[in-house]
């Protein structure tokens, strides 16, 4: 019997307990979705961000490429026409024959180089351009966000 009772007195201790414990409301529960759904969006705004510098940096390297292999080219080709004078006013002659084919050889190569060259460089130029597209879209999304 004395043993019920002190069960008794320990349940009726713990009971004013268990009603003080912390009720989580539906506004605090908004405000914690809303900190996650911006520290997301934050990320991958800082993830934009990064990889439009890495793409930046790359930007002069590209360009320097490009007009590198735009003047091979183009002294591949003046050297093409002049093998192919040379070769125009003695057709028969082999060596001249030979020359003027590697230099059309050469003259295509450095044409098709420059043509990479060029397309690799767009192709950043049109990267750099998206990912500013995202970083604004992040930012726009950023600010119409608003702790509730």
């Amino acid at each position: 019997m004395i043993l019920k009772e002190v069960i008794a007195v320990i349940g009726f201790l713990f009971m004013p307990i268990a009603s003080y414990s912390q009720v989580v409301s539906k506004d605090s529960i908004n405000v914690l979705y809303a900190r996650k759904e911006m520290l997301g969006i934050g990320k991958k705004l800082n993830e934009c961000r990064l990889e439009l510098a890495r793409l930046e940096n790359q930007l002069q390297e590209k360009t320097a490429q490009v007009n590198q292999t735009a003047e091979t080219a183009q002294r591949s080709a003046d050297e093409n026409k002049e093998a192919a004078i040379a070769l125009e006013k003695d057709s028969q002659d082999r060596k001249l024959a030979r020359q003027a084919k590697r230099a059309a050889r050469k003259a295509h190569r450095d044409a098709k180089k420059a043509r990479k060259a060029e397309k690799r460089h767009k192709d950043l130029t049109g990267d750099i351009e998206s990912l500013k597209n995202k970083v604004a879209e992040y930012e726009a999304q950023l600010a119409t966000l608003k702790m509730p």
